[in-house]
């Protein structure tokens, strides 16, 4: 029979901690040219919106 041990008292194993996490996925980042790695050289109110409302499917209101 083996001993049983209080999971609280367990050390975490790096192997298998965060298992249920995804380790493929990037960030989403927050709307706006200043935002972005590489912005576009041109910017206007309709790219602005259109970046806000990403990924959503809706258009943006003014459409």
């Amino acid at each position: 029979m083996t001993e049983q041990t209080d999971p609280k008292d367990r050390k975490p194993d790096p192997e298998t901690e965060n298992q249920d996490e995804p380790t493929n996925h990037k960030k989403v980042r927050p709307a706006g040219a200043e935002n972005m790695e590489h912005p576009p050289k041109e910017w206007d109110e309709v790219d602005e919106e259109l970046d806000e409302s990403f990924p959503a499917s809706d258009p943006p209101a003014n459409y």
